[in-house]
């Protein structure tokens, strides 16, 4: 899905709502008959909330949540639907907006294009918050909405009424929704280290003063007490941030947070008259007037940091972050950030794409640990134009005390433009690297027919969907031939071609058989 825009000198911009590298991925648009059943199925009840990652009915087990953001819901065309398996066997569930009692499913809503999985209410069950960038809000277009549905005992929404959030409306009152603002675009959601839950939220479509689209995020904390805060480049409530408001900056197109860092990618950043170069934004999670106090910002022109800004580039485009403890330390403050430049030119192409990574302390000090592509020594595969290395990232620190080894802590890269064998365009593949130590040392490919359970074939863009967590890495297969539709579950440390661990498929274990985009996002 695309829009034109006016650049400034009277221009036209053309560029697509997942960011400003466009991959023309065309879903076929099923019809799914996932009307307003209950939420709650009695095989998922369970005696209290543990606690535990990704939990949402309190058994244990972690559920998943698989986003089919394309498909028909009661004949309305990419309404948006999101899946609900249950971890143990315990059935799955179709969640649509009228299941999670958060209004009608309407055409080209996109309910599941950004979702993240946190403790909002601290009850020991997992909430989910869903975004539909594409919901129309009264008669504005695309205004965009977040709901939160709210895990329970009794299983997903059936406990806590589900949460709505939309601008203009309580809590977010600090701007007024417009059309276009694709509120929900983005998300990451986690509990800072103090202990208190967050959200926030993309809007990188939100005009800014007369600057279109130079965009915003929404940033809720807080149980009992819910507060939200808007977040742009020109806000000085919280102190200056380290960049200013430009047109079509989209800033809030990507979200990466830990604990101690919230991270804000505005992939159409200029940087002077270099168009797209890209920029990412870091926070803390301490609040100064309601809002994340500003930290630093980092561009391919900040001191010390490889490459340069180039038009295009697209830096930040994607982002990812893990909680980080150096060996020796007592605790963890610091953070590893991992920044997406899908438009990155290379020797060997344009739009070959690079990833960067950067340690964090806890006052915003980056120092930059690696540059990968695929031509650095000893990284597998090989940098090519159209490649868009770096769509996509997911990271996970697996370790228990968050110390990162090259073991706990991992990378996945998404590369959807990798061609097949005999020249199949737009494959795609996954490149898992570690996040410390030299990315070659222990980096592994997967793909469809080559560990990814999946005939090869053209246009299937295989990395366009990764998701992280301590459960493994997500590997989602939402185009391409019907019969290769599918999620699949990877151990961080698996073996170049190796096999998932678990596989979820439309028509098996409850799930429905009909879907257009199944495995978009998964959570």
């Amino acid at each position: 899905m695309s829009r034109t825009t006016p650049a400034p000198g009277g221009a036209v911009r053309r560029h697509a709502v997942r960011g400003p590298v466009v991959l023309a991925a065309t879903a076929l648009a099923l019809a799914l008959t996932a009307g307003p059943a209950p939420l709650v199925d009695p095989a998922t009840a369970a005696g209290g909330c543990t606690g535990v990652e990704s939990d949402f009915n309190g058994d244990g087990i972690r559920d998943t949540a698989i986003a089919d953001p394309e498909a028909t819901v009661n004949g309305a065309s990419k309404a948006g639907v999101v899946h609900i398996v249950y971890g143990g066997g315990k059935g799955a569930l179709a969640l649509t907006q009228e299941a999670a009692k958060s209004g009608g499913s309407e055409p080209g809503d996109q309910f599941g294009y950004a979702m993240a999985v946190y403790d909002a209410d601290l009850d020991g069950c997992s909430d989910l918050a869903i975004g539909a960038p594409h919901e129309d809000v009264g008669t504005l277009v695309d205004a965009g909405r977040v709901v939160v549905v709210h895990g329970a005992p009794t299983g997903l929404g059936g406990g806590k009424v589900t949460t709505q959030y939309v601008q203009g409306a309580a809590p977010v009152t600090g701007v007024a929704a417009e059309a276009d603002d694709w509120m929900g675009y983005s998300l990451a959601a986690g509990k800072s280290s103090t202990g208190v839950p967050f959200l926030a939220i993309g809007a990188p479509g939100e005009d800014v003063g007369t600057s279109p689209e130079a965009g915003a995020v929404i940033y809720v904390s807080g149980t009992t007490t819910v507060t939200a805060g808007l977040v742009t480049q020109d806000g000085t409530t919280a102190g200056a941030v380290p960049d200013t408001v430009e047109p079509y900056d989209r800033f809030g197109a990507s979200l990466a947070a830990t604990p101690t860092h919230l991270a804000i990618g505005s992939p159409g950043e200029a940087q002077g008259v270099i168009a797209d170069a890209g920029a990412v934004t870091i926070f803390s999670h301490v609040l100064v007037s309601g809002v994340p106090k500003p930290l630093s910002v980092i561009t391919q022109d900040s001191p010390n940091v490889f490459g340069a800004c180039e038009t295009g580039d697209g830096y930040a485009t994607s982002l990812a972050a893990v909680p980080h403890r150096a060996a020796g330390a007592t605790s963890t403050t610091e953070s590893l950030l991992v920044v997406g430049s899908p438009g990155e030119d290379l020797t060997t192409g344009m739009d070959a794409g690079a990833v960067q990574v950067f340690r964090l302390d806890a006052a915003g000090a980056f120092t930059e640990t690696a540059w990968i592509d695929q031509n650095v020594a000893n990284v597998l595969s090989e940098a090519e134009a159209g490649d868009h290395f770096g769509q996509r990232v997911a990271a996970a620190n697996t370790a228990v005390d968050d110390t990162s080894t090259p073991t706990d802590t991992r990378v996945a890269v998404g590369v959807p433009g990798e061609e097949g064998p005999n020249g199949l365009p737009d494959r795609g593949q996954v490149h898992i690297l570690p996040l410390v130590g030299p990315p070659g040392d222990s980096d592994v490919v997967l793909a469809p027919g080559y560990g990814v359970p999946a005939t090869a074939a053209p246009r299937q863009y295989a990395g366009m969907s990764i998701g992280g967590s301590g459960a493994g890495l997500y590997v989602g297969m939402p185009y391409g031939p019907a019969e290769g539709r599918a999620v699949h579950l990877f151990p961080w440390n698996v073996a170049t071609a190796g096999a998932p661990s678990q596989t979820f498929k439309p028509g098996e274990g409850g799930i429905p058989a009909d879907a257009a985009t199944f495995g978009t996002v998964v959570r």
